[in-house]
């Protein structure tokens, strides 16, 4: 019967194998050859590289400084190549020198120069692809990772590295996480969730364009079809790498009825947006009022819907109140909100000739709308004037409401001051009395 091997020594067994062959590799180095030649030579092109790397960057951005109009992502794009310069310049100068050295030595005399040239190369393109990954944190774990194993995967030492790795495990029972599995998980995942995000940000842009479908449910369609890709993405991920999930299933229910209690305002605005997109109620673009807060919901969230003000000022409202409380929406079924402002006028002047000054000076107001013409009525008779009420429509409620009032405003003083219509104000007579007078009435006397 065989006896059990004990892990730990496997371990160390593992160790030092690759131990010596790091040894074995120094050794052949530091001996006068053509090894050491090529490793010469690669230094010298690394430091050749860096000079490059230093003017080539200065001219680079010193070209994008002299140039305007540049889009976001291509001063990004600039950025990354700025900053692998030196990398570039060495994957190609290796490159040149090692097929010239295959040319005109043995294969075996540029074998380290092509191998820093390969390197070179496939860390260059890690990099590049990398930004596809948007969270940074796991950006730069799937770049650090790719880099290792590519580096490892052309050394030929990936194969006894990953035994060394996979020793490096944690058992309990049968559940077994080793350090392999754990570095693998997080790169498969990673590569899967940005194919995820390429794929939603591609029909995020095909149902954007689609017009016949409402705002609202452009909305509701991108964010159903991007946790449905990343959901599936993050589940082929963990499958890849062999991890079970159906031991899972009875934890995440109780964890799901702990934050069922713990988590119920987040839940019901997560409930409350999804109903606001099914009903269209509120939609990107409409103008609304909620409490003393007016403006044009801006995007609505998971969570929050976002309305910004005229000021420029950004409210996140929770989507719970937007369902439970008063809101006014102005263009919820159209675009036409109608005005009201009052003012009035002595009783010496003509209501009639009022009225018709009050809607001609409407009329000519930008954004007043002729197709539904203004109209002008008396609502009373006041202590000093005669009241009057002036409607007008505007189909751009964006545009802000205060401005239009003001501007009507505005346009009745001119045309009131022109055809010599008076706007009364309260006036108070002030009577001093003296001793004499207040003697001679006995009720001011008291």
């Amino acid at each position: 019967m065989d006896e059990a091997v004990d892990p730990f020594a496997e371990f160390l067994f593992t160790l030092q194998g690759i131990w010596v062959n790091v040894l074995g590799f120094v050794e052949g180095v530091a001996q006068p050859g053509w090894r050491q030649n090529q490793l010469l030579i690669v230094f010298g092109l690394a430091i050749l590289s860096w000079l490059l790397h230093r003017k080539s960057g200065t001219w680079l951005e010193n070209r994008v400084r002299a140039r305007e109009g540049w889009a976001k992502w291509q001063l990004r794009a600039v950025v990354q190549l700025k900053r692998r310069l030196g990398l570039i310049w060495f994957s190609a100068m290796a490159w040149g020198v090692y097929l010239v050295m295959q040319n005109i030595t043995w294969p075996s005399r540029s074998y380290l120069i092509g191998l820093a040239a390969t390197l070179a190369a496939v860390w260059v393109g890690i990099a590049f692809a990398s930004r596809l990954v948007r969270n940074r944190p796991l950006r730069r774990t799937v770049t650090w990772a790719l880099w290792i194993y590519a580096t490892l995967y052309f050394l030929n030492v990936s194969d006894d590295v990953a035994v060394f790795l996979d020793r490096i495990a944690l058992q309990v029972g049968d559940f077994r996480l080793s350090v392999l599995t754990l570095i693998t998980a997080l790169v498969v995942i990673g590569m899967m969730l940005t194919l995820a995000r390429v794929a939603s940000h591609a029909s995020a842009t095909t149902i954007r364009k689609n017009e016949d479908i409402s705002p609202s449910m452009q909305v509701l369609a991108v964010k159903g079809v991007q946790l449905a890709l990343y959901g599936v993405a993050f589940y082929l991920g963990v499958k890849a790498v062999g991890i079970d999930l159906t031991g899972l299933a009875v934890l995440s229910g109780a964890i799901g009825v702990g934050l069922g209690f713990g988590l119920q305002k987040v839940v019901s605005n997560l409930v409350s947006g999804v109903i606001i997109l099914l009903d269209k109620s509120i939609k990107p673009g409409d103008v609304i009022s909620l409490g003393e807060t007016f403006g044009w919901i801006q995007t609505l969230g998971a969570r929050y819907a976002s309305v910004v003000t005229r000021d420029g000022k950004e409210y996140l409202i929770p989507n719970e109140d937007l369902i439970t409380g008063q809101v006014v929406n102005w263009s919820h079924s159209n675009d036409f909100v109608r005005l009201d402002i009052y003012f009035g006028t002595a009783y010496a002047d003509d209501p009639h000739a009022v009225r018709k000054l009050a809607i001609e000076a409407a009329s000519g107001v930008d954004r007043v709308l002729k197709s539904r013409a203004p109209v002008c009525h008396i609502v009373g008779f006041g202590d000093s004037s005669v009241d009057y009420i002036l409607r007008f429509w505007i189909r751009d409620p964006t545009g802000g409401l205060t401005n239009i009032r003001g501007n009507v405003y505005l346009a009745l003083w001119d045309a009131f001051k022109e055809n010599d219509i008076s706007i009364p104000f309260p006036q108070r007579e002030v009577r001093m009395l003296n001793r004499q007078d207040t003697e001679a009435q006995p009720g001011l006397a008291d």
